[in-house]
């Protein structure tokens, strides 16, 4: 291990096997504690490359419980987190905004690193039990719209390295990972990243997969759409920079989107938009990043559209009712 550290000291560059080994040799306990929170702590320090993105993604797939959710075709809304924001948690409600409104979803997540209250935070506060039973997810989706992945039990790395995590409280290179491990492995996602150059290398990563994808960055620092500025969207056949204007949306204060010092004050403003009781901002922040997931799953469809259609899921209560029968069969 020293000698690694030494070489990414140095800004070497691991290639794609190596840093597959590397995240293996983490879970069989061969690093301790301070060498894997040093071994984060380089990535703070450079860019992470292609390669090693694809090499630490390929250790936690072949390590995942394995789930097929593939009938249904689902889409993964997720942000990387580490923006320092302390958001609400406002791709956990799209998620059943989008279900509201029609479509399957198979959301991957986990409790929060860098925030208050990540998703699998706000899951477990509502009394959601976490499984990885393909058969109980299948039923949640089909009847819900919606299954939900609790990351540590999918994939033994991440719960490997969860105390070191926390303990740094830093953004890191696991942040990077999330979005790519979703062990049912869907065709189609919305993924928020918090600054330019990962939105570069995630679309690069995407675009080699086949997938459909939107990858999206509010320029202001955001790793979701947050209508505090405007936003760059990129999918795999375009990419363009909106203004909340341009959607016909009031522009967002920083103030209006934070989530509080607490998970019980995160979880009510969640139930508050869910509810339709949530602010005008909350509300609109929500339906944004519902409506570019829909059009993920809808490309012919125009962004007016889809906001309409996840406006109407949130305002006529379906999404509501998605997430009451999603707990009635998964607490």
């Amino acid at each position: 291990m020293k000698q690694l550290l030494y070489r990414l000291f140095e800004h070497q560059i691991l290639g794609r096997e190596e840093a597959r080994q590397i995240l293996q040799n983490m879970v069989s306990g061969k690093f301790t504690e301070a060498q894997i929170a040093s071994l984060i702590t380089v990535f703070l320090m450079r860019s992470i490359s292609v390669e090693e993105l694809a090499g630490f993604r390929d250790a936690l797939l072949d390590m995942r419980v394995v789930i097929d959710l593939s009938e249904f075709d689902p889409i993964d809304i997720v942000g990387t987190g580490g923006d320092g924001k302390n958001t609400f948690n406002i791709s956990t409600a799209s998620c059943f905004v989008v279900a509201g409104a029609g479509y399957k979803v198979s959301k991957h997540g986990n409790y929060g690193a860098t925030s208050i209250s990540g998703a699998s935070n706000v899951m477990e506060y509502h009394g959601v039990k976490f499984t990885t039973d393909n058969d109980h997810l299948k039923r949640s989706i089909a009847e819900s719209n919606m299954a939900y992945l609790h990351a540590p039990i999918f994939n033994p790395a991440l719960k490997a390295v969860a105390g070191v995590r926390k303990s740094l409280g830093v953004r890191n290179f696991f942040n990077m990972l999330g979005p790519l491990v979703n062990p049912a492995m869907p065709r189609n996602q919305l993924l928020g990243v918090y600054n330019l150059p990962l939105l570069r290398l995630y679309s690069y990563s995407f675009q080699q997969s086949g997938n459909r994808f939107a990858v999206v960055h509010s320029l202001d620092g955001y790793d979701e759409i947050s209508l505090t500025d405007s936003f760059k969207v990129v999918t795999g056949q375009r990419e363009h920079i909106y203004s909340p204007e341009e959607l016909g949306l009031a522009r967002n204060a920083e103030a209006d989107l934070f989530g509080g010092d607490t998970i019980e004050t995160a979880a009510a403003i969640f139930d508050q938009v869910l509810a339709g009781t949530a602010t005008p901002a909350q509300n609109n922040c929500v339906i944004a990043n519902s409506a570019f997931a829909i059009q993920v799953l809808c490309p012919e469809k125009t962004i007016a559209t889809c906001l309409d259609e996840a406006r109407e899921s949130l305002v006529s209560g379906k999404a509501l009712q998605k997430f009451k029968r999603f707990l009635e069969l998964n607490s």
